[in-house]
């Protein structure tokens, strides 16, 4: 567990040009509320989104909630200007697109420094199959790096690939990514999915990213909300099973014995790091749930 860690289950992007969602967004059970300045903001509508987001943020209330504010490309028009204006009102981490190298995340420091603040975390999103390819020398990058974000459709775009209901053409990707991710201790977030229409897909996508090992989806309705938030919450059963882990082999240890079988399975000591990681997060996700209240 790195200094970042916390549950982002649910990482729900808000476009900054709708005051509505801005304000609905404050009572929403999302675990994360990513600000979004990028692409889906038409050009007339940048400048005032900008505005708007700044105010959101100044405003505040979003509880414990974690607060990502999503800038624009910094080859944009608007980029250095989304970093100058948001850098210092108190966000958790700033999201960076079109990150396909170690210098484009550089280059994203370098921006927040430029704007007074050295110290926010920043995120960083998988949109290309170049930053697939490059996915491990991204995540060694920058120990500022809270988390990995992937953009499946972008993605799935530029692959000329077809979204099937198994998500076979980015099955490879999204393990690239999440090998990278875990091999330098970031968050990795699974992609959006854009059929609105189809919960079904939704909700098999939540739990393959959840067996994959993913810590948790990206979305764009709330509607969406309550199906992953179920998919990356430990489970009752899970949880309890965590605890006799840890006291089977800690027992075990006490004994002499470096191994020990709980219900049937062989228990070393990495299934106990996995147990405590487990139990913390359940913690955390049981006060997070409990401030909505």
């Amino acid at each position: 567990m790195n200094n970042y860690f916390r549950p982002r289950r649910s990482m729900l992007y808000v476009p900054g040009c709708n005051l509505r969602y801005l304000e609905k967004a404050l009572t929403l059970e999302a675990d994360s509320i990513i600000l979004d300045l990028g692409d889906p903001i038409l050009i007339a509508a940048k400048e005032a989104s900008r505005e708007n987001v700044v105010g959101a943020l100044k405003r505040g209330g979003f509880g414990q909630r974690e607060v990502v504010v999503r800038v624009n490309d910094l080859d944009s028009p608007w980029g250095h200007d989304d970093v100058k204006a948001v850098a210092n009102l108190g966000a958790d981490a700033i999201l960076f697109t079109n990150i396909e190298s170690r210098e484009d995340v550089d280059a994203a420091l370098s921006s927040l420094d430029e704007a007074g603040n050295s110290q926010i975390p920043i995120m960083v999103m998988i949109e290309s199959p170049l930053a697939v390819l490059h996915a491990e020398e991204i995540a060694k990058a920058s120990n500022r790096i809270a988390c990995m974000v992937m953009a499946t459709s972008d993605l799935i775009t530029q692959l000329h690939a077809r979204t099937t209901h198994d998500r076979t053409a980015i099955l490879t990707s999204l393990s690239l990514v999440l090998l990278a991710g875990r091999a330098y201790g970031r968050a990795v977030i699974d992609g959006i999915n854009s059929d609105l229409k189809d919960m079904q897909a939704f909700e098999y996508a939540c739990r393959l990213g959840r067996d994959m090992g993913f810590d948790g989806k990206s979305l764009v309705h709330p509607f969406q909300l309550p199906y992953c938030n179920d998919a990356y919450k430990p489970k009752p059963i899970e949880v309890q099973s965590a605890k006799e882990v840890i006291e089977a082999l800690t027992a075990a240890n006490a004994a002499g014995r470096g191994t020990v079988v709980v219900n049937g399975k062989l228990v070393e000591h990495h299934h106990v790091a996995a147990a405590r990681r487990l139990i913390t997060l359940s913690e955390m996700i049981n006060n997070l749930e409990a401030s909505y209240e």
